[in-house]
């Protein structure tokens, strides 16, 4: 089953790097697609910032995938910049071994970057959902103490399942 899917993931990686796709490279790539889908999580891979306690960030491998002027503007402590673009260019620096969250300002070009990381086999991938703006907007660091204080009792924000 891990030959399949390597040899899946393979061909998808080298037919979303051909261009242009011929149409009949296009069904082989629509079912390839479709495969990983059928056993893709349903939320995407996404998280919550309320969803990390502030000791439980460091645990994570984080990727910015905004420009490098952006990262350098401001960041996620301990983030390291790897634009989308290069997101799989530079997959050997990623560990397979550590869950991984990627970022970028909303979450949309992060997605992009997740999804081909996903395709090539790093299940642990994570998408910060809302991006660098929601995670800002919600607390940074602090949101999962934030969401706590503002929801006593609530037990959602569990980190235990990302992890």
């Amino acid at each position: 089953m891990l030959v399949r899917n390597t040899t899946l993931l393979l061909g998808i990686y080298l037919m979303l790097m051909t261009a242009p796709i011929v149409q009949a490279d296009q069904s082989v790539l629509a079912e390839s697609i479709s495969d990983y889908l059928d056993f893709t999580e349903y939320q995407g891979g996404s998280i919550l910032p309320e969803q990390i306690p502030k000791a439980d960030w460091k645990k994570f491998h984080i990727i910015d995938t905004r420009s490098a002027q952006e990262y350098a503007s401001d960041h996620i402590l301990g983030a390291v910049n790897i634009e989308w673009r290069k997101v799989i260019e530079q997959r050997h620096d990623i560990p397979q071994d550590k869950p991984v969250i990627v970022y970028c300002n909303l979450g949309s070009v992060s997605s992009q970057a997740a999804f081909g990381l996903k395709l090539l086999g790093y299940d642990n991938v994570k998408i910060l959902a809302g991006g660098f703006v929601g995670f800002n907007s919600k607390g940074g660091l602090l949101a999962h103490e934030r969401a706590l204080a503002s929801e006593p009792g609530d037990t959602d924000h569990d980190t235990s399942q990302a992890l």
